[in-house]
């Protein structure tokens, strides 16, 4: 598969970039692929790992609710290369494998509690632009206080242009950097069990 915008060859990038996309292919989240397309713009570049690591690694709401976020909205938008990826730093926290599965179906499901449910309903309103009532915000407001309604916002906000951006590109894991499985989901931990993934009957992007 050929990216529909090319990587920028790391060698050519500069020391500090080169650092960057060395701790991409290192912890993921974001891999290297996606910023070695972002290198072509290095303010764009910056911008998302600024952005990503103040809002997404950091912030004022728990991580692991916004990586439940963050992987409904590339269930919605159909984003491969975002949706087979995994925050390590959620899943120590205890956020299970199985909790993925549910997602498009969350408020029917028993593998979210009422908070995770509530983020992901706002998360839903945002992607598809619901409209919003008393009821929804007054259910917002009881789980979550306002600094944790703009950062997660702002975060569903950054995720869903991204990710709805790199769906088009045709890029693909093990491209950069390869050699290493750092956030990457079971099953996509290299090039070939992520071709036999992507292959299987149950693949959730299908």
């Amino acid at each position: 598969m050929t990216p529909r915008i090319s990587y920028v060859p790391v060698e050519s990038m500069d020391p500090r970039m080169q650092e960057e996309i060395h701790r991409c292919a290192r912890e993921g989240t974001p891999r290297p692929e996606s910023s070695a397309v972002r290198a072509h713009a290095p303010n764009a570049f910056w911008a998302f790992a600024d952005s990503w690591q103040a809002i997404f690694h950091s912030g004022v709401l728990d991580h692991s609710v916004k990586e439940l976020c963050r992987v409904y909205v590339s269930r919605t938008v159909k984003c491969e290369f975002c949706g087979n990826q995994r925050s390590t730093k959620a899943t120590t926290a205890g956020l299970l494998e199985q909790q993925y599965d549910e997602l498009l179906n969350f408020e029917s499901s028993d593998r979210y509690d009422d908070r995770q449910k509530a983020a992901l309903a706002y998360t839903e309103a945002i992607a598809w632009r619901l409209d919003t009532d008393d009821a929804f915000w007054a259910r917002m407001r009881e789980h979550f206080s306002e600094p944790e309604l703009v950062e997660l916002g702002c975060f569903v906000g950054l995720t869903f242009g991204q990710q709805s951006w790199l769906r088009m590109l045709d890029i693909e894991h093990h491209q950069v950097l390869p050699g290493t499985d750092a956030s990457m989901a079971p099953g996509f931990e290299d090039a070939t069990t992520l071709a036999a993934s992507k292959a299987a009957d149950s693949y959730w992007a299908r």
